[in-house]
């Protein structure tokens, strides 16, 4: 059954070694390992990793600049590695191993491998990243006293619906991190419970419907970072005229 945390494999110098960072190190063993490939056989006739590496990354492009056009090279990059990331955690703590194979320790089993999706800590550090970046973007766009303005201004209405912004600036930490966290977790503990119930006829149904969560989950967080880069790096002048 999953915690509600990560467990602690070992310690090195003091830091703690989860695995739910084991899992983050082997998605990060994963991604360098596809780019090497990728790379190394490259050619105008794609073999079929590098075909699917291509229409995943087209596709993203496409979506990117149909909402994002001019500014589609500024995001872009930020859709794709958060779609990629998210998507292949999910997936990759499907497979078997994951949550099953482990250690007994007096207070319970440990697993080696937990998604690293359904660590709290990582899905806040995802959010952080996407909103600070995206409001970093909003400033090198628009300039320290664009970015300022949306924000605050003298006119009392205007001030407040700034002031909301603002506030929905930190309120998206919560939103980001909570809505994946969630959705992983309660995937991973319905699947161990399936698991105990029935080897493995009882727990497919579950697994498919997960894959797809897999998949959406890391759509949604990459959409809504796309969405919100757009929004933020766009003029209030350029809003009012589309209005």
């Amino acid at each position: 059954m999953a915690t509600s945390g990560p467990e602690t494999i070992f310690s090195l110098a003091g830091f703690r070694v989860t695995n739910t960072l084991l899992a983050t190190l082997l998605v990060d063993a994963v991604i360098i390992l596809i780019i090497l490939l990728v790379r190394r056989r490259m050619s105008l006739l794609p073999g079929r990793l590098q075909a699917i590496v291509e229409g995943i990354l087209d596709y993203l492009h496409t979506i990117t600049e149909q909402v994002a056009r001019s500014r589609t090279a500024m995001i872009f990059p930020w859709v794709a590695i958060f779609f990629i990331y998210i998507a292949l955690s999910n997936l990759i703590g499907l497979l078997p191993g994951f949550g099953t194979l482990g250690f007994h320790r007096p207070d319970g089993f440990v697993p080696l491998l937990r998604v690293s999706t359904s660590d709290l800590n990582l899905t806040l550090a995802l959010a952080v990243v996407s909103v600070v970046a995206t409001n970093a973007l909003s400033i090198r766009t628009l300039g320290l006293g664009g970015y300022l303005k949306r924000f605050f201004a003298l006119n009392p209405l205007l001030l407040f619906v700034g002031l909301l912004e603002l506030l929905q600036e930190f309120t998206k930490l919560i939103t980001f991190s909570f809505r994946l966290y969630g959705n992983i977790s309660a995937g991973e503990v319905v699947l161990s419970t399936m698991s105990a119930i029935g080897a493995f006829v009882v727990p497919m149904p579950f697994m498919v419907f997960e894959l797809l969560v897999a998949v959406i989950q890391g759509a949604i967080f990459a959409l809504l970072t796309l969405a919100f880069m757009t929004i933020l790096t766009e003029s209030h002048s350029t809003e009012e005229s589309h209005t």
